[in-house]
């Protein structure tokens, strides 16, 4: 039998083709994948905790107090890292800026929904004891 030699595929770094360093598409990309998490924990985790067996706004107040509370975060986050001329978004000493960001966007994606679960799900509580 023939053996056929096959290359190893080289990365891009090693092609010498890395791509170039940018602190805006990297936050536009951490913006996009964040929107998705937190969708997901809205619907699954929020929308499903605040399904009562009895009709309620509840679910629906939520979904509006989220809507209003990840936007205009989201929005500053795009906008403050947009502001960057092309040097500025290749420069490495934003690294520390960029990971502070990225904390707190994720922070917000995930602890937004769950907290504002917990608040709900307290107030159906206290006023369904009565």
């Amino acid at each position: 039998m023939v053996e056929i030699f096959r290359p190893a595929k080289l990365s891009a770094k090693a092609r010498g083709t890395a791509r170039p360093l940018d602190w805006r598409k990297r936050m536009s990309d951490h913006i996009a994948y964040a929107l998705l998490v937190y969708t997901a924990l809205q619907i699954f985790v929020t929308m499903g905790a605040l399904k009562g067996e009895r009709a309620s706004l509840l679910p629906y107040l939520a979904l509006i107090v989220l809507v209003m509370a990840i936007i205009p975060a989201c929005r500053r986050f795009e906008t403050r890292w947009n502001r960057l001329t092309d040097d500025q978004a290749a420069d490495p000493e934003l690294s520390a800026y960029f990971k502070r960001d990225r904390l707190l966007l994720w922070l917000l994606a995930i602890g937004l929904p769950v907290a504002l679960t917990g608040v709900f799900k307290l107030l159906e509580m206290a006023f369904s004891a009565r």
